[in-house]
């Protein structure tokens, strides 16, 4: 088993320095749950880096009323170097833990070669692709009264519509090389009464990309009270050969691996016998339950 979506830590902080010390523990937890290798993920809108190629990407975007929301959302985050980042990362992987370096991130739409450029040249192993805002509207802090509000006033079918294209986009961008938590959208638990047909765009977003996507313990965390994805997604991706990732979405350090012994079981109901590792952005596979690189 993987866990390949992991944070260094919780939102709430920030000006937090990555330490090899950190990376190591995850990867020792991890080991403990029976997990043969993590990929540390930070949030790309974490770093300085992003920052000033990517900051002020809000100012087109709809939604008034949430842009004071964005500016001081990625004010609070963008306070790391990323390239401190990626010499802790690679510091343990020299010393052979097994552990990918990466980043999740987010669609930026129209500048998502922005984003291929600010990372050119370094060495990650795996980049995972999300949709965590529309417009200027961040869905998934549900935390802030102004974002639930803006789950009340919007008809769900558009939300999942808008969501469902940004994943598109997302996945035609190349850019990435899996879908984390594809079907974020329903964090909340507002969900189409007949969402197949975003279902079977999403899917079909990952067969035409070659992405992977992610089978994460995250959603049972949250107020959906369910794994991403759904039953009826990961049926559609099994069957159309969407190659697998698995995840905890850990945010700290007891979260990581969470729940791994459920999404194996998941893996073994929906008749997958293997999951996609990365190194250097190539997948390779790797038997479910096996302790080593493929």
């Amino acid at each position: 088993m993987l866990d390949y979506h992991l944070h260094l830590w919780p939102h709430s902080q920030s000006d937090v320095e990555p330490t090899v010390e950190r990376v190591a523990a995850y990867c020792e937890r991890a080991k403990i749950a029976g997990i043969s290798e993590i990929a540390v993920t930070e949030h790309l809108f974490r770093f300085t880096q992003a920052r000033d190629s990517l900051g002020g990407f809000w100012d087109t975007l709809p939604g008034d009323t949430l842009r004071p929301g964005m500016i001081e959302y990625w004010d609070h985050h963008a306070r790391v170097d990323l390239d401190a980042y990626v010499e802790c990362v690679e510091a343990v992987k020299a010393e052979g833990l097994p552990v990918a370096l990466g980043l999740e991130v987010d669609y930026y739409q129209g500048r998502m070669g922005e984003v291929a450029r600010l990372l050119e040249g370094y060495p990650f192993d795996v980049l995972l692709g999300s949709v965590h805002w529309l417009g200027t509207w961040r869905f998934d802090v549900l935390s802030d009264p102004v974002v639930l509000a803006e789950w009340n006033a919007r008809k769900i079918d558009a939300v999942w519509e808008e969501y469902t294209t940004a994943m598109e986009e997302l996945g035609a961008s190349g850019v990435c090389d899996v879908f984390a938590h594809p079907d974020l959208v329903k964090v909340a638990g507002r969900i189409p009464q007949v969402p197949d047909e975003f279902y079977d765009r999403i899917t079909e977003a990952a067969v035409r990309s070659g992405m992977a996507a992610e089978l994460s313990s995250a959603g049972w965390r949250k107020p959906v009270e369910e794994e991403y994805p759904s039953p009826a997604l990961l049926e559609r991706f099994v069957a159309k050969g969407v190659p697998l990732t698995t995840a905890s979405d850990a945010h700290d350090l007891p979260d990581v691996a969470d729940r791994v012994e459920d999404l194996a079981l998941l893996l073994a109901r929906a008749g997958v016998t293997e999951l996609r590792g990365f190194r250097n952005r190539r997948g390779y596979a790797l038997p479910v339950g096996s302790t080593g690189r493929g």
